[in-house]
């Protein structure tokens, strides 16, 4: 399942190519489509994220609410344009991605990340979901529709087909409100100390694990299972731990290091949690996942800091990476 990072930089996507805007909306899967009439030629004046879910505003104040869920994902076509707040990479060895995977560009002769193609228009197709990958430009535009998409917006030089959502809906701003009402705080919104305090308060009350509280979005929005273990193991905290055992130093460290990852995450488009790469390390962790992580996915091999084995186990249905010898 996509986290937040992607989800705000698919809602950057949607301010760089179609704000303003007033594209032909259409459900060519047909589950849509009496919502898509509704938003069809109307000019888009918002696009945001709150944690996994994103946000669409079009004239006379109707939202789109989508949220992506497990197998959703959306694919841009077109002359796409680059939101020039977020990176983009390549390596020698192929496919540049987009989203928590990062995006096709070059290293320059410095090994370094060059961004100067960031913003440019450029004939591309982009699948944005948990995976997001370039291709190769349809020999068409727009392209025929492929598989199940619940909805198409279409301008003149950009297209976006969505697929396989948990939701896609039309809200009214009091409906998007109470959507708001029920999610924790998202610090790429809003990194404030009113916010920071609203996530301590919450957490601070829950009994339960605060390895099941950090996947609460009522409590904070927009962690899942990569960013859950990976704050977790750099807080040197055990999973099992009751929330409102923890401290407000701890909590609020906690909110700080999420900031900061994320901020990591929408800009790089990586969900990078070892700091300081530099190099040929930073080059491989973009490239291979157990290079930029330190317990995710890496169960039963030894921690790279203490050497004790990585612990696989599940927690609240889902599957939780945690070292014994560091988070003890």
């Amino acid at each position: 399942m996509p986290e937040g990072h992607s989800v705000h930089r698919i809602a950057r996507q949607f301010g760089a190519n179609f704000l303003g805007e007033r594209p032909e909306v259409t459900s060519p899967q047909g589950r849509f489509a009496e919502g898509a009439a509704m938003l069809d030629r109307r000019e888009m004046t918002d696009a945001r994220a709150v944690g996994k879910q994103m946000f669409l505003e079009f004239e006379e104040r109707d939202w789109l609410r989508v949220h992506l869920g497990i197998y959703g994902a959306w694919d841009f076509s077109g002359e796409v344009r680059v939101d020039p707040s977020i990176q983009i990479h390549a390596t020698k060895f192929g496919t540049g991605r987009l989203g928590q995977t990062g995006m096709a560009g070059a290293l320059d002769s410095a090994g370094e990340d060059s961004v100067a193609s960031i913003g440019a228009p450029r004939r591309a197709r982009v699948r944005m979901a948990e995976h997001d990958r370039e291709s190769e430009a349809p020999e068409q535009f727009p392209p025929p529709p492929v598989g199940q998409v619940r909805v198409r917006l279409l301008t003149e030089t950009v297209c976006a087909d969505l697929r396989g959502p948990t939701a896609c809906e039309v809200l009214t701003p009091g409906e998007v409100e109470a959507v708001l009402r029920r999610l924790g705080p998202d610090p790429a919104n809003a990194n404030t100390e009113a916010e920071r305090r609203r996530f301590i308060e919450r957490a601070g009350a829950k009994r339960t694990p605060i390895g099941l509280v950090l996947m609460d979005q009522s409590v904070v929005a927009g962690i899942g299972n990569v960013y859950r273990a990976e704050l977790l193991f750099r807080a040197g905290l055990d999973p099992h731990t009751p929330a409102n055992r923890l401290g407000e130093r701890e909590l609020g460290a906690l909110w700080d290091d999420w900031a900061r990852l994320l901020d990591i995450g929408i800009t790089v488009g990586q969900m990078i949690t070892i700091d300081g790469l530099e190099g040929e390390d930073y080059r491989r962790a973009l490239r291979e996942r157990d290079e930029r992580h330190w317990v995710y996915k890496l169960e039963g091999t030894p921690c790279k800091r203490c050497g004790a084995n990585i612990v696989l186990e599940e927690m609240g249905s889902r599957k939780l990476y945690w070292c014994p010898g560091c988070q003890s």
